[in-house]
């Protein structure tokens, strides 16, 4: 006698599909304004506090190297929490990510400095930054994976969307609460006290985060794979049940390492142009043009505001013309952007710059961040989704900290924009060649035990 296997959707309420909504997009916010808090400081004052005594840009690289190693040990915590999430459910998984990085965050908020303690403050740093990290490596693939499984098929691409809205959310925050303290404070105070303001403050997140996922309530589809005995603490692994899963009868997935290959290159491209906007070209701003220190802070805000009207749009438009069509229509427009916004930044008239800067950011990696997470939710097999997600994810994510270090090891070396330029052009383009070559994967049946590149 057969088993039959059934999602139970009726145990799902809207109240529960929101609150996986807001869990994803609370625990990507935080995720963000971690990694963007730090990114500020590195670019703006940690190399002040923690690399004193090196030349200007030397003190730069060295801040930046250190935001960079945070991003190196995220495939660890995507290995690890991935396969976590793929045997025991993804809930759980998410409440330990979010205090990882939310604590890890939080201390950095009181860290004594070099003056203080010499070559020890530089030391903890990395080794919060390295926690920070470990943490974050399962925490965005988590959401997504989560909120992609609660969403109805039709509308994967704006439910996961939010998720981009979180990043879009940390980044406003973190960009806010540094073009504030800038403001308001001498240099003298944020130098010495105020720069530990926003990191204390991220525990207002990590608080609120975890009140919200406090009750969420298991995917339908992880709930589904229990049933059919194909994940781990569902009694017979591949038991009878099984059978009434797309997939169940190939022993491999149809692509191999063809989703692998092509997820890690939709993220590297992305990831790598992000960092370079976001870190870099602040540093770059400040240091290089002697533009004021707010206005890298203040433009990178003015994007985020405008990319909660972008984020969720291109969602909704690759629910209607695809995954594949949206990755090759916006590494396209990144590609055309590039050159004249290196060129307004470079005039250093602050509106012109504004507008360089809020282009290339919303047009950028805001619109491919949008399409990302039900992309490559779709893009893998269930049975070992969170895994190979976030694993990819990670991997590909080296592009933020290589993206950022590079350019401005390139800009403290030739002192010139056009290498910042050909770079950038390298990342849009890993896009747009993963775009052309995967195979449409937009609406899914995420039950399917094969990938779908």
């Amino acid at each position: 006698m057969s088993t039959t296997v059934t999602s139970d959707t009726s145990q799902y309420s809207m109240k529960d599909i929101i609150r996986a909504a807001v869990s994803g997009w609370a625990g990507t916010a935080l995720e963000y304004v971690d990694f963007q808090l730090y990114g500020l400081a590195a670019a703006l004052v940690f190399n002040h506090l923690f690399f004193p005594g090196a030349a200007p840009g030397v003190a730069v690289v060295a801040a930046i190297a250190t935001y960079a190693t945070g991003y190196f040990v995220r495939p660890l915590g995507a290995l690890f929490f991935g396969r976590m999430g793929d045997r025991y459910g993804r809930k759980h998984v998410l409440v330990v990510t979010i205090i990882l990085m939310g604590s890890a965050t939080t201390l950095i908020g009181v860290l004594p400095t070099y003056e203080q303690i010499g070559i020890a403050a530089p030391i903890l740093l990395v080794c919060l930054r390295l926690l920070q990290g470990f943490g974050a490596g399962g925490e965005l693939s988590g959401a997504s994976v989560l909120m992609c499984e609660y969403s109805p098929a039709n509308r994967r691409g704006l439910v996961g969307s939010l998720v981009g809205l979180g990043t879009n959310s940390g980044t406003f925050l973190a960009s806010g609460i540094w073009s504030l303290l800038i403001a308001v404070l001498p240099s003298e105070d944020l130098m010495s006290w105020g720069w530990r303001i926003p990191f204390l403050g991220s525990c207002l997140i990590l608080a609120f985060a975890l009140w919200v996922r406090r009750k969420l309530k298991e995917s339908p589809v992880f709930v589904r794979l229990e049933q059919a005995g194909v994940v781990e603490g569902s009694g017979d692994a591949e038991g009878e049940a099984a059978t009434a899963l797309p997939g169940a009868d190939e022993k491999k997935s149809h692509s191999g390492m063809r989703a692998v290959v092509i997820a890690f290159l939709l993220r590297f491209g992305m990831s790598g142009n992000y960092g370079i906007i976001t870190v870099s070209l602040v540093a770059y701003l400040a240091t290089n043009l002697g533009v004021d220190k707010s206005v890298g802070a203040n433009a990178l805000m003015i994007g985020s505001v405008a990319s909660f009207a972008v984020v969720p749009l291109v969602g909704t438009l690759s629910d209607r013309i695809g995954r594949r069509l949206s990755y090759i229509i916006f590494s396209i427009v990144t590609i055309v952007l590039i050159v004249p916004t290196m060129l307004l930044i470079n005039s250093v008239a602050i509106p012109l710059v504004f507008v360089g800067f809020v282009a290339i950011y919303t047009l950028g990696p805001q619109t491919l961040t949008a399409v990302e997470p039900a992309t490559l939710a779709e893009v893998f097999g269930a049975r070992n989704r969170f895994t190979r997600m976030a694993v990819t994810r990670e991997f590909g994510g080296f592009g933020v900290g290589l993206g950022s270090l590079l350019a401005s090891s390139l800009i403290a070396w030739t002192g010139h924009w056009w290498a910042v330029a050909i770079e950038m052009l390298v990342f849009a383009l890993c896009a747009l060649g993963a775009g052309i070559a995967m195979r449409e994967v937009a609406g899914r049946d995420l039950t399917d035990l094969r990938d779908g590149a």
